[in-house]
């Protein structure tokens, strides 16, 4: 993996240090190149003509499902959405409930893996929701003690969007299989960055974003491990036969994405995953790891900051938060973008109640890292952050 080669197919990154991919990653030139070139040279939609502009857009569209489902270890069952918000609401509304049905879902999780099952409370379905320690773990025993004989689903991230760590995924899924439970995975935050496999972790359904791995906002994906979900739509593009008395729909991923898709997403978001095997995910994953290593170990050395989440870098992935004493996260990140060009996020990050649980009522600063970020970016942060807690 050569950091300055990728570098160069993100032109954005020579006017800023870019540290917010947690929340959206930057896009390289070859997936831009892939997008325009649909709007350029074969502009049409899918699943409808058959002249050679349609077909050529269809097999690349059908294509690109492909590639996703090779990229996490799966042969079928990609849906493309919108984003993992969309995904997750997919299946809270597609699976046939029925009252008394409960959910286990925790504490830490992104509003999007929070608010769709608090949503089902009005038709009866229960919620009971685990709560993390202050580095956002779970003893995967008090899962096990949540999930009774009226479980119907186990939701819940792979990593932190917010402190980073790594949560046992595959652990729990070991407990839905023996208790005959549905296990919902986010994948937002760990399937750009580390190699993912659906057999591996075991689950029934996996979402994740295409904007948070190099592609176009307005991309993801919801993984299924049978297409047995009631589509979130229906309408044109996904019927097989209709008339007035009903219409049944066409099998596969078709039949989960009615109207006309966003054909270039797409197509992106099948060259962002060309773009990331070529790097490799490997790679990627160990960049990122070196770089938090070194993060982690520059915060816990100046004096007045405080780090959130566990401070063994095996233990989460490159995403770290902070905060200053006597600065709000806010103030943080501005003087950083004002005084050294880095862009962090600051604030909830859409995890009030984690937040909350860890009595943080204005959130924190987070820098999350990727694999166009070099080691001098870090050591830039740093130096920033050193400067802006003296003034406090």
């Amino acid at each position: 993996m050569n950091p300055e080669e990728i570098r160069r197919d993100f032109p954005i990154l020579r006017d800023v240090i870019y540290m917010d991919s947690a929340s959206t990653s930057l896009t390289p030139e070859p997936v831009l190149a892939s997008i325009l070139g649909y709007y350029r040279g074969y502009r049409a939609n899918v699943g409808r003509g058959v002249y050679r502009l349609s077909r050529l857009a269809d097999d690349l569209y059908r294509n690109a499902h492909r590639k996703v489902a090779d990229f996490i270890g799966a042969e079928e069952g990609v849906v493309f959405t919108r984003n993992t918000t969309e995904a997750i609401n997919a299946v809270a509304q597609g699976i046939k409930w029925r009252r008394g049905d409960v959910v286990v879902t925790t504490a830490a999780e992104h509003h999007s893996n929070l608010l769709p099952w608090m949503r089902l409370r009005d038709m009866g379905v229960g919620l009971k929701i685990v709560d993390p320690d202050p580095d956002g773990f779970f003893d995967p025993a008090s899962f096990e003690a949540a999930i009774g004989g009226d479980t119907k689903l186990v939701a819940m991230t792979i990593a932190s969007n917010v402190l980073g760590t790594a949560l046992p995924a595959r652990v729990v899924s070991e407990i839905c299989q023996e208790k005959g439970v549905l296990l919902l995975l986010d994948g937002a935050q760990s399937v750009p960055h580390v190699p993912t496999d659906t057999s591996d972790l075991g689950c029934d359904y996996l979402c994740f974003s295409g904007h948070k791995m190099l592609g176009p906002s307005g991309t993801g994906v919801l993984w299924m491990r049978e297409y047995e979900l009631l589509p979130l739509l229906v309408g044109g593009g996904a019927v097989e036969e209709v008339d007035l008395q009903g219409y049944t729909l066409k099998g596969g991923y078709e039949g989960h994405e009615a109207g006309s898709p966003d054909v270039a997403g797409g197509i992106g978001l099948a060259a962002a995953v060309d773009y990331l095997r070529h790097v490799g995910m490997e790679e990627i994953a160990l960049h990122e790891a070196g770089l938090t290593r070194r993060l982690l170990a520059g915060l816990l050395d100046i004096e007045g900051v405080e780090v959130y989440g566990p401070l063994d870098p095996a233990q989460r992935l490159g995403i770290v938060s902070f905060n200053v004493a006597g600065m709000s996260p806010a103030e943080v990140a501005h003087l950083l973008d004002d005084g050294s060009d880095i862009m962090v996020r600051s604030g909830h990050h859409c995890c009030m109640p984690l937040m909350k649980h860890l009595g943080l009522p204005a959130g924190t600063v987070r820098a999350s890292l990727y694999l166009y970020n070099a080691a001098d970016e870090v050591e830039e942060l740093l130096a920033a952050v050193e400067e802006i807690s003296k003034m406090a």
